[in-house]
């Protein structure tokens, strides 16, 4: 991909120590976050914002089977402070371009180990690098996070597994609902997968997360004792049998003693403490994709965001038709036929298409036709995008890719894969790099978040790792969706884009809803899942409901159709974590701004001083005066809006606002 503008790195050999003779300081270009970092009997380093400690003194350190390791007595052998000050594409995202301007430093370790840190104006990173040749085993990693006081958390437990046994925990979908507790009363037998926000008093938070997850497991954190999260690692896999969900998992009998092989010289996964002062800066956050590696997709023209037209959801449930519905051509003709109308790019075929629990893309059920399918689709304009299950895309990759492109299908949404150890890391990484020799895009399901690979491959456009609105066709009345809501855009969607789920037509109060896996539907009101779409990074984003509860809702699905799923600008102009966010976004000359609330109705002010100024056409949906009882009332509002303007806009319980202007 195109660079935009140069990197400038100034070297600065031996840097001057402050305080002690093995301490030294990193410095945010704005100069209001100071890392320090002391090199003695362990490495470890502070954060401070605008002078006050928000992260006390934590230890980095690996363990190595060869000998090497520089967990103990750690000595410095040279340091190199630099500047990096460039611009970085970001085509398929919540902005065209993005910023990388931060200061670094580098310390040289004995035996062949490094250490970078970056100070960014909105956080701190770091990662380790091993110059080593020979192949070693990493045993440990130490990756704590140590604070001055009892902070409170905002964290997802792993779903699965025995409290305590952490062993039984590794094998997780990455989805469930945050908790919110100080960190003494955080649960010590139970992880918590990234990203995770800390309240540091006085407005300030970190999210910490990760970047460049590459051959490599994933990070997790537990509580324990002393104001500490833990990291903790998953090991590397040792004995495997196919397993799971019909058939499509490979689940890890066994491990070995190590974290991670390593064959030679090689850099480590960032470690990430994004740092806020307003909760809206949270959402602004990029750092998880600029510290992404590079692109390694050098022609980008193919690949194609957009929406998706789902099956799945809404249990391929179609009302008025004269044949049956369900996993056959003849639906998914009429959704072809439905994405075709509304300007949808892609229909999905979710699980099913292919013979359950065999495990094989190429047994195709003789109520598809792919091919057929595939030509209807190209004759007006809609994309086939196939469902796969792990280990059915994993074990004959080459041959999957290689055939379903050549049949003119444009993606795969792969699943089930429940598990971040080295060897599923590596395959996220090799899928993406063989699907995108093959054309075909990516939507990564069962899985962490995207740590960066949306950076490397442009072509995975999307990640799970949410609490999606799947889940509503199961949990019980007691589940707090719309509170979740207003939480992921500030937590899991720094981590990177997700695959959210959104625009149920079907939507109820917080005491009218119940699970129903048939005819599913969303907590909160008709004007929330709009919102949601200009709220989400989503860049190919699914349209959840059936075909024939769109059809009866025109004006709603006139407008969700018309969102785009990439932008050239995003930014949050308001709120506060769990309780309502509002986002700016921009396309062209047209602008969008939405918002969601949690259950308390509000009023939200909209300053239209953030546009450029003129005259526009503005398209409003908010909520209607019984949204509260009936959460399907909405209001749709067509006015003339001056740049600079303050538009009032109520908020039910569980409610939302999405408008779009035109200039």
């Amino acid at each position: 991909m195109k660079k935009i503008s140069g990197m400038v790195l100034l070297s600065v050999m031996a840097v001057t120590t402050v305080f002690a003779q093995k301490q030294y300081q990193l410095t945010s270009p704005d100069g209001r976050l100071v890392a320090t970092v002391t090199a003695d009997k362990q490495l470890t380093y502070t954060i401070t914002c605008d002078g006050r400690e928000i992260l006390a003194p934590s230890p980095i350190g690996i363990k190595v089977d060869n000998g090497t390791s520089w967990t103990d007595q750690v000595t410095v052998k040279g340091s190199k402070k630099g500047v990096i000050d460039e611009t970085i594409d970001s085509p398929f995202y919540r902005s065209t371009t993005m910023q990388n301007n931060c200061y670094t430093l580098t310390l040289s370790l004995k035996n062949n180990w490094a250490v970078e840190f970056r100070a960014y104006n909105d956080g701190i990173a770091y990662r380790i690098t091993s110059n080593i040749k020979k192949p070693f085993h990493i045993m440990e990693e130490t990756a704590d996070y140590r604070f001055p006081a009892d902070f409170t958390v905002t964290a997802s437990y792993v779903n699965a597994g025995k409290s305590g046994d952490f062993t039984s925990q590794f094998g997780n979908s990455f989805e469930n609902i945050y908790n919110v507790l100080p960190l003494s009363q955080l649960d010590h037998g139970k992880l918590s997968f990234l990203p995770l926000v800390v309240d540091a008093g006085q407005g300030v938070k970190l999210c910490l997360s990760e970047s460049h997850l590459e051959n490599y497991p994933g990070l997790y954190l537990v509580a324990s004792g002393n104001n500490t999260l833990k990291g903790i690692h998953a090991p590397y896999p040792k004995k495997v049998r196919q397993g799971g969900h019909n058939e499509l998992e490979m689940l890890v009998e066994s491990a070995e003693q190590y974290i991670a092989k390593v064959e030679g010289p090689r850099t480590f996964p960032w470690r990430i403490a994004m740092v806020s002062r307003s909760d809206k800066e949270l959402a602004d956050n990029n750092l998880t994709y600029i510290l992404g590696a590079p692109s390694r997709v050098e022609d980008t023209s193919w690949i194609k965001p957009g929406k998706v037209a789902w099956d799945w959801w809404n249990d391929w449930n179609l009302e008025g038709v004269d044949f049956r519905a369900g996993i056959n051509n003849e639906t998914y003709k009429y959704y072809i036929d439905f994405a075709s109308k509304h300007g949808i790019e892609y229909v999905i075929l979710d699980e099913g298409w292919a013979v359950n629990k065999q495990a094989d893309l190429f047994q195709v059920i003789p109520e598809i036709d792919i091919k057929e399918l595939v030509d209807y689709g190209k004759t007006r304009n809609v994309g086939i995008v196939l469902w796969a299950g792990y280990w059915a895309f994993a074990k004959e990759m080459e041959q999957v890719c290689k055939h379903y492109s050549e049949l003119g299908v444009k993606g795969f949404k792969v699943d089930f894969m429940n598990r971040d150890d080295q060897v599923m890391t590596e395959f996220l990484y090799q899928a993406a790099a063989l699907a995108a020799k093959y054309h075909l895009v990516i939507d990564y399901h069962g899985i962490f978040k995207p740590a960066g690979i949306n950076r490397t491959y442009p072509n995975v456009l999307n990640c799970e790792a949410v609490h999606g609105l799947e889940q509503m066709k199961w949990r019980p009345r007691e589940c707090d969706q719309i509170t979740y809501d207003t939480q992921i855009p500030y937590i899991r969607q720094a981590g990177g884009p997700m695959d959210y789920t959104q625009g149920a037509m079907r939507n109820t109060t917080r005491r009218g809803y119940y699970p129903n896996y048939s005819e599913p539907m969303s907590q909160g009101t008709r004007c929330h899942q709009l919102g949601l779409y200009i709220v989400l990074d989503s860049p190919i984003n699914m349209l959840c409901d059936t075909p024939t509860n769109y059809n009866r809702e025109p004006e709603c699905t006139d407008f969700i159709t018309a969102i785009p799923t990439t932008w050239d600008e995003t930014r949050n102009l308001d709120g506060e974590i769990g309780k309502y966010i509002v986002t700016e976004r921009r396309k062209g000359q047209t602008v969008y701004i939405g918002g969601i609330n949690n259950w308390d109705a509000r009023d939200i002010v909209i300053d239209t001083s953030v546009l450029p100024s003129g005259t526009y056409k503005a398209e409003l949906f908010q909520d209607g005066v019984n949204a509260d009882r009936k959460a399907t009332d909405y209001k749709k509002v067509v006015k003339t809006v001056e740049a600079g303007e303050k538009l009032t806009i109520h908020l039910a319980p569980g409610g939302g606002f999405a408008i779009k202007f035109v200039k």
